[in-house]
Order: structure tokens, then sequence, then C-alpha cells
């Protein structure tokens, strides 16, 4: 765990001048069609330290951010986001040690954990990250694609559907306490 403040505090200083803010919109997908255009994939594992969000808890409206360690392939990092539920948010994320991240998985995260392969899918000069989950989420299937802007202009390829980047079930931090294989749809 000293590692991990030691990790934070150097990486905190490093950046004191650049503010995280991820813009990003998520969307089902209508068909596979996608899966010939990936040019990467990555499995993940991750968990949340501090979700801001367990249904237990007197004091939901009072939660500000979730804090979330990841293990992304074979490097690791630990992020900060805010728990403002819309396409901006406030995001800060730093490197730690690999073996770090395990032990907080096993040992300090909520469960269960989040397990998905992120696929890359380059379509018109944007970047589409297509998440297949599996675990207490298998079947669930979500494109996701951060901007520069709110504005910015995309394409949006024939593999895209219904856009839910407003619908909290979607995100991450939720499927902990309220996994795909929950839901009656």
């Amino acid at each position: 765990m000293l590692s991990l403040l030691r990790c934070l505090f150097v990486n905190t200083f490093e950046n004191t001048n650049i503010m995280g803010i991820e813009i990003e919109r998520k969307f089902l997908l209508k068909n596979d069609s996608w899966k010939n255009l990936v040019s990467k994939s990555t499995i993940f594992k991750q968990g949340y330290l501090v979700s801001g969000n367990n249904p237990d808890d007197q004091n939901l409206d009072k939660r500000k951010s979730s804090v979330r360690v990841r293990v992304e392939g074979d490097s690791a990092n630990i992020n900060i986001k805010s728990m403002t539920l819309s396409i901006t948010r406030q995001e800060y994320e730093y490197s730690i040690p690999l073996d770090d991240a395990l032990k907080m998985l096993d040992e300090l995260c909520e469960q269960p954990l989040i397990e998905k392969t992120r696929h890359i899918v380059e379509y018109d000069n944007h970047k589409w990250e297509i998440d297949v989950f599996s675990g207490a989420n298998e079947g669930l299937v979500v494109a996701e694609i951060e901007l520069n802007n709110e504005t910015e202009k995309f394409s949006i390829p024939s593999w895209i559907g219904q856009e839910v980047s407003e619908q909290v079930k979607y995100y991450n931090v939720n499927l902990i306490h309220n996994p795909y294989s929950n839901w009656n749809e």
C-alpha cells in the first residue's frame, strides 16, 4: 500500500496543471459486424475501493466520486472519477504496480469484480471501445467513444444501436451492485 501512496503522490504532482476530464458516449450494439474490424483486444478486471454507490448507504445523495482499481492486460491503474452522471465527468488515472492492484482486487474491492474484454475498433478517425462483459455481467456488450467536447461530430457505424450514455445502470460502477445477470429485460 505504501508503494501505491508513493505512486499517487508522485503522479499527482507531476500532473498538477492537467485537470482530468472524460467526455464519453455509450451505446448498445445492433449486431456483431464490428468484430472483423477489431485492431486490439485486452482483458480487463476491475473493482471499486469506493463505489460511492452502495444501496445500503444512507448518504447516497452526498457521494462525489468512485475509486477504481483496474488491471488491463499486464498493467494496472487506479482511477478516481466524479459521480456526476452525464457524458462529461472528472477523471484522474494513475499507473500502479500490478502486484498491488491484484492484491487490492482480491482483498479490498467490493464484489463482484467487473470482468470484460475491451476490443478497439477504429472508425472514421475515432476509436471505439467495445466492452464484452463476462462474470456476473455476462451477455452485456457496450460500445464507448471518447470525445474532445460534448458537441464533437462523429460517424455512427451501422453496428451501433441505442445510446445509453445517461442510463446509469450501464455505468461500470453500478454493475457491481446491480449486475447484468440480475436484470429482467
